[in-house]
Protein backbone atom coordinates (compact mmCIF):
# COMPACT_ATOMS: atom_id res chain seq x y z
CA UNK A 1 0.00 0.00 0.00
CA UNK A 2 0.96 3.53 -0.67
CA UNK A 3 -0.52 6.67 0.73
CA UNK A 4 0.29 10.13 -0.27
CA UNK A 5 -0.10 13.02 2.04
CA UNK A 6 -0.79 15.74 0.02
CA UNK A 7 0.50 18.75 2.29
CA UNK A 8 3.75 16.31 2.22
CA UNK A 9 3.97 15.56 -1.60
CA UNK A 10 7.32 18.13 -3.23
CA UNK A 11 5.05 21.27 -5.61
CA UNK A 12 6.61 21.19 -8.66
CA UNK A 13 7.49 24.18 -10.57
CA UNK A 14 4.97 25.00 -13.53
CA UNK A 15 3.69 27.32 -16.28
CA UNK A 16 0.68 28.16 -14.63
CA UNK A 17 2.97 29.42 -11.71
CA UNK A 18 0.24 27.81 -9.18
CA UNK A 19 0.60 24.53 -6.44
CA UNK A 20 0.10 21.86 -8.51
CA UNK A 21 1.24 18.43 -6.71
CA UNK A 22 1.56 15.14 -8.54
CA UNK A 23 0.40 12.67 -5.92
CA UNK A 24 0.37 9.42 -8.24
CA UNK A 25 2.16 9.15 -11.12
CA UNK A 26 1.57 5.48 -12.84
CA UNK A 27 1.72 3.58 -16.56
CA UNK A 28 -2.11 4.14 -16.70
CA UNK A 29 -2.78 7.45 -15.45
CA UNK A 30 -1.33 10.48 -13.33
CA UNK A 31 -3.53 12.38 -10.73
CA UNK A 32 -2.38 15.94 -9.65
CA UNK A 33 -3.39 17.97 -6.50
CA UNK A 34 -4.28 21.35 -7.96
CA UNK A 35 -4.96 24.75 -5.14
CA UNK A 36 -5.84 27.96 -7.04
CA UNK A 37 -5.48 30.52 -4.21
CA UNK A 38 -7.87 33.87 -4.71
CA UNK A 39 -7.10 35.55 -8.02
CA UNK A 40 -5.30 32.83 -9.23
CA UNK A 41 -6.12 30.96 -12.64
CA UNK A 42 -4.28 28.34 -15.12
CA UNK A 43 -3.32 29.48 -18.36
CA UNK A 44 -5.49 28.26 -21.49
CA UNK A 45 -3.90 25.06 -22.25
CA UNK A 46 -4.74 21.62 -24.29
CA UNK A 47 -3.78 18.37 -22.65
CA UNK A 48 -3.40 15.43 -25.15
CA UNK A 49 -5.15 12.65 -23.06
CA UNK A 50 -8.97 12.82 -20.92
CA UNK A 51 -8.85 14.93 -17.86
CA UNK A 52 -11.72 14.24 -15.29
CA UNK A 53 -11.39 16.87 -12.24
CA UNK A 54 -12.88 16.84 -8.97
CA UNK A 55 -13.73 19.81 -6.73
CA UNK A 56 -12.43 19.37 -3.28
CA UNK A 57 -13.10 22.67 -2.05
CA UNK A 58 -14.29 25.94 -2.38
CA UNK A 59 -15.81 27.60 -6.14
CA UNK A 60 -14.06 28.10 -9.41
CA UNK A 61 -14.81 28.60 -13.47
CA UNK A 62 -13.73 26.17 -15.41
CA UNK A 63 -13.70 26.49 -19.59
CA UNK A 64 -13.87 23.70 -21.25
CA UNK A 65 -13.65 24.65 -25.35
CA UNK A 66 -16.67 27.88 -25.75
CA UNK A 67 -18.69 26.47 -22.61
CA UNK A 68 -17.83 28.28 -19.36
CA UNK A 69 -19.56 27.06 -15.49
CA UNK A 70 -18.86 27.93 -12.22
CA UNK A 71 -18.79 24.46 -9.83
CA UNK A 72 -18.18 23.99 -6.37
CA UNK A 73 -17.16 21.16 -4.18
CA UNK A 74 -18.11 17.60 -4.72
CA UNK A 75 -18.56 17.88 -8.59
CA UNK A 76 -16.96 16.15 -11.28
CA UNK A 77 -16.28 17.69 -14.57
CA UNK A 78 -14.56 15.62 -17.65
CA UNK A 79 -12.74 17.27 -20.22
CA UNK A 80 -11.91 15.15 -23.05
CA UNK A 81 -8.39 15.12 -25.00
CA UNK A 82 -7.16 18.20 -27.05
CA UNK A 83 -10.06 20.68 -25.91
CA UNK A 84 -8.53 23.67 -24.49
CA UNK A 85 -9.48 24.52 -21.14
CA UNK A 86 -8.65 26.50 -17.82
CA UNK A 87 -9.20 26.61 -14.47
CA UNK A 88 -9.74 30.27 -12.62
CA UNK A 89 -10.56 30.63 -8.88
CA UNK A 90 -13.00 34.27 -8.59
CA UNK A 91 -13.66 33.85 -5.46
CA UNK A 92 -12.07 34.80 -1.75
CA UNK A 93 -11.40 31.43 -0.40
CA UNK A 94 -9.01 28.70 -1.87
CA UNK A 95 -10.15 26.28 -4.26
CA UNK A 96 -8.77 22.83 -4.24
CA UNK A 97 -8.94 20.38 -7.62
CA UNK A 98 -8.16 16.76 -8.01
CA UNK A 99 -7.01 16.42 -11.57
CA UNK A 100 -6.72 12.76 -12.71
CA UNK A 101 -5.30 12.48 -16.46
CA UNK A 102 -5.77 8.88 -18.52
CA UNK A 103 -4.07 7.71 -19.71
CA UNK A 104 -0.86 8.83 -18.19
CA UNK A 105 0.40 11.60 -21.39
CA UNK A 106 3.01 10.98 -23.50
CA UNK A 107 3.22 14.42 -24.63
CA UNK A 108 3.20 17.49 -22.81
CA UNK A 109 0.41 19.62 -21.96
CA UNK A 110 0.63 22.94 -24.69
CA UNK A 111 0.01 26.21 -23.20
CA UNK A 112 -2.34 28.78 -25.39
Amino acid sequence: MKIVEVEKADGAPNPHGVDARMISDTESAQVVHLTLAPGESLKKHVTPVDVVFYVLEGRGIVEIGDEKREVTADSLVESPAKIPHRWTNPGDRRLRVLVVKTPRPTEQTRIL
